[in-house]
């Protein structure tokens, strides 16, 4: 949409017959103010569009009505950005602090005047985009999704390292976007309800699909939040079994060398050397040098069938 001069909304809006302004950027509170006083908008909603963490909701005034929805976006981490929509007889406001493309297939199709959402009321123009603030969610879930398959497949073929802090992130974002989508569903439904005179009838039906739009997220948000829980569960008992093995081959190990230590700790090993039999290293020049060689060398030779076996930090395949 192009932008336009705030003393040509009065002319724009008796020559059409809908109206649709999107105000982008929220930090100039004069001019917040000055569209407000051009579409007769009550203080508090002034107050609710300027202050941007709000709840999702609905409230109705006698020449408007007032929605606030939270649009979704995922880069490093998952954020909501407030998108206030106002609801007139000839005209639809929408106010968001910054630039994103989730009105833009709605504003692409009125300049190209496909679809039938020129040839509907205003009731049904502010139903498209709700519903696009809506589907902002569903590619959010599917990149929650495609991490759940990794960390699944890290803990399937290897020890991934900081896997529990990983584990902790994705549930707090999905509990962040459990709050965010929740308060939807409260709001959609106040709008379906049949006391708002705002919405026609034939809107309302679109807007029940809206609603089951936000039932289908919360219940692919559960599966999510269950799945977390479930590779959580199976991480720690791949860990365990994990340690049973280390414990085992130990076990192994200490019980052969349990007796021959028993024995050489009886005896000392300080037989006579009168005898060829009895420790005849100890007449050696470099005896005890060999002696040591040999305790490194099966100390090296341990280490490295430990990490082969991914006991001391390696992966193991």
């Amino acid at each position: 949409m192009d932008s336009i001069h705030l003393d040509n909304l009065p002319r724009l809006m008796d020559e059409n017959e809908i109206t649709w302004v999107d105000v982008v950027g929220l930090r100039d509170k004069e001019v917040i103010e000055h569209v407000a006083e051009l579409f007769g908008l009550h203080p508090l909603t002034t107050e609710d569009v300027i202050n941007v963490h709000q709840r999702p909701k609905v409230e109705s005034y006698p020449d408007y009505l007032f929605v606030v929805t939270r649009v979704a976006s995922r880069d490093d981490h998952f954020k909501t950005d407030q998108v206030s929509l106002v609801l007139g007889k000839h005209f639809v406001l929408t106010f968001r602090a910054r630039q994103n493309d989730c009105f833009g297939p709605v504003a692409r199709r009125l300049e190209n005047d496909t679809g039938n959402i020129r040839d509907r009321g205003p009731d049904f123009l502010a139903y498209v985009l709700i519903d696009a603030v809506i589907d902002s969610y569903f590619p959010v879930l599917d990149g929650f999704a495609d991490d759940l398959e990794e960390v699944e497949d890290l803990i399937s073929v290897s020890r991934p390292k900081n896997i529990t802090s990983r584990f902790h992130d994705l549930r707090n974002e999905l509990l962040v976007l459990r709050r965010a989508l929740r308060p939807h569903r409260e709001a959609i439904n106040e709008l379906c309800r049949p006391e708002q005179d705002q919405i026609g009838d034939e809107t309302r039906v679109f807007l029940r699909d809206c609603y089951d739009h936000v039932l289908q997220l919360m219940e692919l948000l559960e599966i999510y939040r269950d799945m977390c829980s479930d590779l959580r569960d199976y991480y720690s008992t791949t860990i365990s079994n994990r340690m049973n093995e280390v414990m085992q081959v130990l076990t192994v190990i200490s019980a052969i060398f349990i007796p021959l230590s028993f024995i050489t700790g009886l005896y000392g090993m300080n037989f006579d050397r009168r005898s060829p039999w009895n420790l005849p290293e100890l007449s050696l020049r470099f005896g005890y040098l060999y002696c040591l060689g040999a305790m490194s060398f099966m100390s090296l030779i341990m280490i490295f069938f430990f990490r082969r076996r991914g006991w001391l930090g390696g992966r193991r395949n």
